[in-house]
């Protein structure tokens, strides 16, 4: 069994225009993937495309006016979208957690780092006092942080980017949960320091059998630290699969368009390549919604596609998907 299963997940939000009209986004559009114990899954896309958005729905912090018409969320088999928020609070931020952007903004700038590594623990009822401490060093030094014992009195000010970045993976590995969520976690780094954060939760995850979904739109990282990839458009997941199978063999023309954006692999790789922007959420085209950008749209993408299989464990929807490659 999945650790988490997204199954046909849609997500709208309803607001009024200037006419005062009700108009919907349709953000995310049947969007399934999902995410084993002790592997880690990369979720790539443009942005726009809906990653963090399915990370919210995840985690059960969909607030009005989102709403979820239909789809399926389970996490360890239970499914979160028929849960009230008493009943997810104790899966969020104990069983599930995640580390978000922007780590300096994230930490409390009025409590000293050891002691929100203690509240982590208390609010959850897995540990207090000189345990809860205890742990939280111990947890700190896990991240490599050098002297955790000083680092446990620091404030959030005295951190470095990429120290406030490991606190933040530390707080959200603390409880030992059994999955964790990680949105673009190296945003606003240097590409060293970019490294040895994402080293550091890719040896951490593995080492404690964890699942984890690294949310981004770099595919360095995706090649570097994850298992297997979903590519995002529109809200969609429109290929996914092993990393070395998808980037070997890329069967959906915007994951083709993603991989040779990297500079000189136009040429190299001898794609057609087209640009374009995102569709317009509140008025979606039927069929599939990457034609207008796709160089081989057909009248058949008129129709949209269902996911094809290509390949072991790898499936993308596209009419062409037996070809594109």
């Amino acid at each position: 069994m999945s650790l988490l299963e997204v199954e046909d997940l849609h997500v709208e939000f309803a607001a009024r225009g200037l006419d005062n009209r009700l108009r919907v986004a349709r953000a995310l559009n049947g969007v399934s993937f999902r995410v084993d114990a002790a592997e880690v899954v990369g979720l790539v896309g443009e942005t726009g495309a809906g990653k963090s958005l399915t990370a919210m729905a995840a985690m059960g912090l969909l607030r009005p006016p989102a709403r979820v018409p239909r789809g399926r969320i389970r996490f360890e088999g239970r499914d979160l979208l028929g849960l009230r928020e008493a009943e997810l609070q104790p899966i969020r931020g104990r069983r599930m957690t995640m580390i978000v952007q922007s780590p300096l903004t994230s930490l409390d700038p009025l409590k000293r780092v050891g002691d929100q590594l203690v509240r982590m623990q208390r609010v959850h009822g897995v540990a207090r006092g000189a345990e809860a401490r205890d742990r939280a060093e111990a947890m700190l030094a896990a991240v490599r942080i050098p002297d955790p014992k000083r680092r446990m009195q620091a404030w959030p000010h005295e951190l470095s980017g990429g120290m406030a970045q490991r606190v933040l993976i530390a707080m959200a590995l603390v409880n030992e949960p059994a999955m964790v969520i990680a949105d673009e976690p190296t945003t606003g780094l240097d590409v060293t320091v970019q490294a040895q954060v994402l080293d550091t939760l890719r040896d951490l995850v593995r080492a404690r059998g964890l699942g984890a979904l690294i949310i981004t739109h770099d595919l360095g990282v995706v090649a570097h630290y994850c298992d297997r990839v979903a590519v995002m458009f529109a809200g969609q997941i429109v290929e996914q699969g092993p990393v070395r199978a998808v980037f070997a063999r890329p069967s959906h023309l915007y994951t083709q368009a993603l991989i040779a954006s990297t500079p000189g692999r136009i040429a190299q790789l001898g794609w057609t390549v087209t640009g374009g922007t995102p569709p317009d959420l509140y008025n979606l085209p039927e069929g599939c919604l990457y034609r207008d950008r796709c160089a081989r749209a057909s009248a058949a993408c008129m129709a949209a596609p269902a996911p094809v299989p290509v390949g072991a464990g790898h499936e993308a929807a596209c009419h062409f998907a037996g070809e594109a490659a």
